[in-house]
């Protein structure tokens, strides 16, 4: 039987001095007309983040705050895994398996992952309690070195399933996600719907369903404004994401794992670009958070690994493992946040999975959970709690 083993974090000051070095000696290539972002991310923006990254920034405290979780790594025939478990607080917990996307890591978990397990310590009811297990995708941040080709989406489906079932000898267990989140997410609900309890999305993915196929008609008149807005940040932002990942991670690779300012300026573009930031990458995030995320992927070398993800997801699509409809059976979740890159209609995420929860939520966007950890974990609790 696969085990995993406690994991602590840490990094020798020979890395930091490194990055340090490297702040303090960056070529600039110059900026104009550039205050509303429409060329990227601004150099004056951009000095100031680098000028608090080099002299104020802490990483030390951030992660001792990372080794007050409960972290673990275990090896899959060749893929490490880093998770965080920890565990419910309550008269029943419910196993829940939270998968993050890219940009993000499972960091951007930080602030949900104890009142989802311990809701009672944090003014909810320990009725709701999980066992929560936050997972870092493999090739991102800690769940490194990877140094094996073909680990898709689907395979890190079938790594979830292990983790959970296997190393963790849950029998049934729930699953929760955005982005590549969501996608794991909901191919667990398929794949493995026997073991899964039910599943909850933000970013919803509709197995076999391609959104680009969805027309303006399928909104409801509730639904106004959603179409357009998907179709603009997809404009703005995810063609390019997309084309370079899907086609050559690599090549980008050499020029942001040498350059912190480089990768910085990348990842905050995407923020920018997908949150619920109104012109204000900082509006949702302090800078504190921004780097913390930016250096999980700095310190341990892997956006390029990362980035192979998507020429991998391109090479190896999702397959149906039986034909029946809805391709998603189980109880299935969805929270809907105003600023979320792409919105579905209901009505056809009523047709493509087994809807049970439906939730038009106030505040957040794609990066939800760290933006608005208070609705996102009070969602969550709604959704699960018709299932218990």
């Amino acid at each position: 039987m696969t085990q995993a083993s406690p994991f602590t974090i840490r990094f020798p000051d020979a890395d930091l001095d490194d990055l340090r070095a490297r702040l303090e000696r960056v070529r600039w290539p110059g900026d104009f007309a550039n205050d509303d972002w429409r060329y990227g991310v601004p150099e004056t923006y951009l000095r100031e983040f680098v000028e608090y990254w080099r002299a104020t920034y802490d990483w030390r405290i951030h992660e001792a705050e990372m080794n007050s979780f409960s972290n673990y790594k275990v090896d899959f025939d060749g893929v490490p895994i880093h998770f965080v478990r920890e565990r419910g607080v309550g008269p029943k917990p419910i196993p829940l398996i939270i998968s993050h996307g890219f940009i993000p890591n499972y960091w951007d978990y930080r602030d949900v992952i104890r009142p989802l397990a311990d809701p009672g310590a944090h003014g909810g009811d320990p009725a709701d309690a999980f066992d929560v297990v936050v997972p870092s995708l493999p090739g991102h941040g800690f769940s490194s070195p990877l140094r094996k080709p073909g680990v898709s989406p689907n395979v890190t489906v079938d790594l979830w399933h292990r983790l959970m079932h296997e190393v963790l000898g849950y029998e049934r267990y729930a699953a929760q996600g955005c982005d590549w989140g969501a996608r794991l997410t909901a191919a667990l609900g398929h794949k493995y719907e026997d073991h899964v309890i039910g599943v909850h999305m933000n970013m919803p993915v509709l197995l076999g369903r391609d959104l680009g196929d969805i027309g303006p008609e399928a909104f409801a008149p509730e639904e106004a404004g959603w179409y357009e807005s998907t179709k603009e940040r997809i404009k703005r932002g995810g063609q390019v994401h997309l084309a370079v990942n899907r086609n050559e991670p690599q090549s980008l690779a050499y020029a942001l794992n040498d350059s912190p300012v480089g990768l910085a300026a990348w990842i905050l573009q995407r923020r920018y670009n997908n949150g619920d930031t109104r012109g204000d990458v900082e509006r949702r995030l302090s800078k504190d958070r921004l780097i913390t995320g930016i250096m999980i992927y700095w310190l341990t070398g892997t956006f390029g690994n990362a980035m192979r993800y998507y020429w991998e997801d391109m090479r190896d699509p999702w397959r149906p493992v039986r034909p029946e409809t809805p391709a998603l059976r189980v109880p299935t979740g969805i929270g809907v946040y105003p600023a979320e890159a792409v919105h579905v209609p209901r009505a056809v995420a009523a047709q493509e999975t087994n809807l049970v929860h439906w939730a038009l939520l106030p505040e957040g966007g794609h990066f939800a959970a760290a933006e608005e950890p208070q609705i996102f974990v009070e969602d969550i609790r709604n959704c699960f709690r018709k299932l218990r």
